[in-house]
Formats: structure tokens, sequence, C-alpha cells
């Protein structure tokens, strides 16, 4: 009979120049270089099944978690909030790369059992999702600057040809999440979505992305890796007051937000909108019902691969 053999665990705090590694078998602090060379030489040195726990940093966790789990150790990638309130609620008052990594190594000891370990997106996702985010800051710099740049009368043609420019910019970038997403085999997925009332090609190339980022088993957990899902505050005769999550992508609830903006006009969701406003919620709540429901719909075209029927909305 095989002998069960208990994973070693290992907690990582990562920046952008240096890797700060506790292990669960040595008291020794291990520091590396945050490049190739010396993450696999160090990872291809380890025996036996390996967990790390690594805080998500900007990007600079990525090429550890890529080489960890191409090496076939599992990984766990640790929302930095969510560590926060980990090192609080346990009365940690220090902050340092080793104390960091000391408690990455306690969390992933603790709390290993309800994690779900990180797996490598699919090929394009990186490039779809940096269009859109580059994307998402042009747009956003080109309102901020039209707005703040319209006092100034005697600038008018330089600032209209700045903001051509940025137009030209945007189209660019439009153009080549096309292109990405048919090489992909995803246009489909975002014609689908694109049936939709109020969700345009950029809202809808946002939901495929996150659609094919994990196998999410339910409309719920599609729901809730977006940040829509509800946060319930209850004890006793308590009742706290309902907030979002906010987990994941924030651009993907802007847009969301912004579809359901436009869908609320519609003949299919008006009653939908005015509904929700009739149970008492605000315009922005009831928006953000609309989003979800918008969401939820888009979920079940592409996990049925069917088209939009406005019709069966209504109905229900």
């Amino acid at each position: 009979m095989a002998m069960h053999v208990e994973p070693s665990l290992i907690g990582v705090d990562v920046s952008k120049a240096e890797l700060v590694i506790r292990q669960s078998w040595s008291s020794n602090l291990v520091k590396l270089g945050n490049e190739r060379k010396a993450i696999d030489s160090y990872l291809k040195a380890l025996t036996g099944p390996v967990c790390l726990a690594v805080e998500a940093t900007n990007i600079f966790h990525v090429l550890l978690i890529e080489r960890a789990h191409a090496l076939g150790h599992a990984v766990y990638v640790i929302d930095g909030l969510r560590l926060k309130r980990y090192r609080e609620s346990i009365g940690g008052r220090a902050k340092t790369d080793a104390s960091d990594a000391a408690l990455l190594l306690r969390y992933l000891t603790h709390e290993k059992s309800d994690l779900r370990p990180w797996t490598p997106p699919p090929a394009g996702y990186a490039t779809v999702q940096r269009l859109l985010r580059r994307r998402s800051v042009l747009v956003q710099t080109e309102t901020t600057l039209r707005q703040s740049l319209q006092c100034l009368p005697e600038l008018k043609a330089s600032v209209r040809a700045m903001l051509a420019r940025m137009k030209h910019m945007q189209h660019l970038i439009d153009q080549r999440l096309a292109q990405t997403l048919k090489r992909q085999g995803w246009k489909g997925d975002v014609r689908r979505c694109q049936g939709i009332e109020g969700i345009g090609p950029i809202t809808a190339a946002a939901l495929t992305l996150i659609f094919h980022r994990g196998a999410f088993k339910s409309a719920d957990a599609y729901i809730a890796f977006i940040g829509l899902d509800v946060r319930v505050r209850e004890s006793g005769t308590f009742s706290g007051r309902r907030k979002l999550t906010k987990k994941g992508d924030p651009e993907l609830r802007r847009l969301l937000y912004m579809a359901a903006m436009t869908a609320c006009r519609s003949s299919t969701w008006k009653p939908f909108y005015e509904r929700a406003l009739a149970r008492g919620l605000s315009c922005i709540q009831a928006l953000v019902a609309l989003g979800r429901k918008l969401a939820r719909i888009a979920f079940a075209l592409l996990k049925t691969q069917s088209d939009y029927v406005p019709k069966v909305v209504q109905v229900a």
C-alpha cells in the first residue's frame, strides 16, 4: 500500500526584485532574485509534493507561479486584502517581507482545505485582458482631459487634435482585440453576449474572457468571481447593510453597470428595473441588480452555447 505523503508548505513574499521564502520544514529564511534562473534552481531542488502560497502582487508574482505550476507544484494565489485581514485577526502588528512570508505560510497551513489551487489561464487570456485594461485607461483619460480642457477655448484646436489621436488609438486597440478574440475562437461567444440588450462588444468581450478563465460550476460562482455577489451581515436580530463583495476585476463591474443603464430603457428590461425601484432599491442598486441579471444570462448562454431569445426573459 502506497504511503500518503503530506506536501511541504511554502510562503513566498514577492517584490519586483526579490523573493522572500519561509518553508514549513526549516526556520531559515530563503531569499532569491525574482528572475527565472534563480527561481528554477530553487524549485527544482525541492523534493516531494510542495504547496506554495503567494500574494498577488501586480505582475511580479506571475513568473514564480507559472514556473512552479509547470514543475508540478500546487500554487495558491492569495488576495492581498484577505491576507491583510488575516494578519489583523491574529493580532499581527509588523509588516515586513519576512513577516509576510511567515504569514502566508501560516495562512496556507490552516486554510489550505478551503483554497482553490491556481491554474494557468487559457492561451490568449492575458492578451485580451491587457487590451481591455489599456482601453479602459485610455477611455477614462480621454473623458478626464475633455472635461478638464473644455474651459480653455484658446486651445480648442489642439485639444481636438489630441482627442482625435486618442480615438485613433482606441480604434487600433479595438482592432487588435477583435483579432485576438477571433484567433482564440471566442467570436461566437462574444456575439451571443452582444445579443442581450445593453451589452456592447467590449462588455461582451469582458464577459467572455471571465467565462473562459475558469470552470465555473454555476452562475453564482461566475457572479462571485466578478464581485457582484452580496455580503450578508446578520446576527440574532441584527441585520446589517448588505454590500457587494467587489472581488475580481472592477472594470467588468463598471462595464456591466453601464450596460444596465442602457438595458433599463429597453422594453425587455424596463419592467425589471421598475420592479427593483418599487422594492425600495435606489437607482444605483437597481442598476447593479440589473447588471448582475445580465451577467447571469450571459453565463447561461456561454454555458449552453445557445443564442439569446428576449421572449424567454419577458416570460420569466
